[in-house]
């Protein structure tokens, strides 16, 4: 069986940040499952700059080795998860910009997120995400995993899931897988 690609973007990238952590549970879930080639994308190594292309990327008339070398890797993608923190009440400027430098890549592939924040868990992130994913014709899944205070859940430099937070996770990844199987063939 072909394992489907599933691209888990961190869209934090302040320095010295906790969502390195969550990122990296999330990847060893993902890898640990073993229906899924990972492709890991930390937006701060990624370091995309500010939309720099000249042309709408609804063309896909991309004159920028960072977009073109960008647009292969989330064309190959058959989903995504996104993780990523919650700033004023909504998601990180990197995530916004590493979407609108694409349009066409995302289109008819699941996405879930996991998101993080104080009281909130992250919510409003989340909830100010979803209509740019659904926008670009993305699948959310119905389950995502919102994490109240994560510092509380780092041990040494691991974050620990709670029982809650694996049981969700093995569920975002079924979804996802599920979704990618009914979508594939809208995608041609």
């Amino acid at each position: 069986m072909t394992q489907a690609k599933l691209m888990i973007v961190l869209g934090s990238t302040r320095e010295g940040r906790l969502g390195i952590r969550i990122a990296e549970w999330i990847r060893r879930a993902a890898e640990a499952d073993g229906r899924f080639e990972v492709d890991f994308v930390d937006l701060a190594e990624l370091a995309l700059p500010l939309m720099d292309e000249p042309n709408h990327p609804r063309l896909k008339q991309y004159t920028k080795p960072h977009t073109i070398a960008w647009s292969e890797r989330v064309a190959a993608a058959d989903g995504f998860l996104f993780v990523f923190p919650e700033y004023n009440h909504s998601y990180s400027a990197p995530i916004k910009n590493a979407i609108d430098y694409l349009n066409g890549e995302w289109f008819r592939k699941p996405v879930s997120f996991v998101n993080w924040g104080g009281n909130s868990g992250g919510t409003r992130a989340q909830a100010a995400l979803r209509p740019v994913v659904m926008q670009l014709d993305m699948v959310m899944t119905m389950g995502n995993i919102e994490i109240n205070f994560p510092a509380s859940q780092v041990q040494g430099e691991e974050f620990v899931p709670n029982d809650q937070q694996r049981s969700v996770i093995g569920l975002v990844l079924d979804q996802l897988l599920e979704l990618d199987t009914a979508l594939r063939p809208l995608r041609s």
